[in-house]
């Protein structure tokens, strides 16, 4: 097949995943429902695989489409970004970008600042996840992620440190006078703990041990949830002791309406913006990285431990 058919409905295929069907991508790029479905089918035969499943109320991708897809986002993006260049003479985000964000942290701090980018580049367009679990950022097409936590090994993606987050024990006061007030590691055997709910291993709390080095420990769990604030919310109602990250329970502590325990046990994660290793880092990437490093020296009650 001629190089020129090489890219004959690249652009409908992320199109229509994007807006969800093959009529509204049709809207989107001005042409027929038909058209738009022609083109996805003769991408199809000339893959030899099948990358969307269609039903008359939605389409989905498979396997294969999925991997493809990912691939179709990077060069379009390119594409785009060299386009804006040529015209403007200057490298502005353009184009989709793929953040992938921890739950709590990312809807209170992250998405405002985000979406405040946006408005500045009119041209930026965003996708947005909000989960707790870890994320294949290359086979999953995300292009940037904010990871709170001790990185692992990753050769493949590039790291910056944008602060650090303490991590508190609380509880209510109401509890510590039901429960009495924890003083040492035994004593949380003793006691109800909340944590965070995982898909594989329970989560633990992160610790100092006596030697000053950082110890997960396995402590007994009353409720599992998977989310920051539904922690808070139970460990308000004197559920039971909770790991906080700070600023997350600094007003609570404030206000009295929790107490911190167990200070001399505390410790600090490290917060990050990771994205993808390559030889061109993308305008949209590095805008952002570099909106999110200034949003961290802006709050330093939120990324800083202190």
């Amino acid at each position: 097949m001629a190089n020129e058919d090489r890219f004959d409905g690249i652009r409908e295929l992320v199109s229509a995943v994007d807006s969800g069907s093959l009529t509204a991508a049709a809207e989107k790029l001005g042409v027929t429902g038909s058209a738009v479905g022609k083109s996805i089918s003769r991408l199809e035969a000339r893959l030899g695989v099948q990358l969307l499943h269609r039903t008359t109320r939605r389409i989905d991708l498979t396997t294969a489409g999925e991997a493809y897809l990912a691939s179709c986002r990077r060069v379009l993006d390119e594409l785009d970004q060299t386009e804006a260049f040529l015209t403007t003479g200057h490298e502005r985000p353009v184009g989709r970008l793929r953040v992938d964000l921890p739950t709590t942290f990312g809807r209170r701090h992250i998405v405002p600042a985000l979406l405040e980018l946006s408005q500045q580049y009119e041209r930026l367009d965003l996708s947005i996840t909000l989960q707790d679990r870890p994320t294949d950022m290359v086979s999953e097409g995300v292009d940037l992620a904010v990871r709170i936590g001790v990185l692992g090994d990753y050769p493949d993606l590039v790291a910056r440190k944008l602060g650090e987050q303490r991590l508190v024990i609380c509880a209510s006061p109401a509890y510590l006078k039901r429960r009495g007030t924890p003083m040492t590691y035994e004593d949380l055997s003793r006691h109800a703990c909340l944590i965070g709910w995982r898909r594989t291993n329970r989560a633990g709390w992160l610790m100092k041990s006596e030697s000053g080095s950082d110890v997960t420990l396995d402590v007994p769990a009353r409720h599992e949830l998977t989310d920051g604030d539904a922690l808070l919310c139970a460990c308000l109602t004197g559920c039971g002791l909770a790991q906080l990250p700070g600023w997350l329970a600094r007003e609570s502590l404030q206000s009295g309406d929790l107490v911190e325990v167990l200070h001399h046990l505390s410790t600090t994660i490290p917060i990050h913006a990771i994205w993808q290793k390559t030889r061109y880092v993308q305008p949209k990437v590095k805008v952002t990285v570099d909106a999110l490093g200034r949003l961290a020296e802006s709050q330093p009650s939120v990324f800083s431990p202190h």
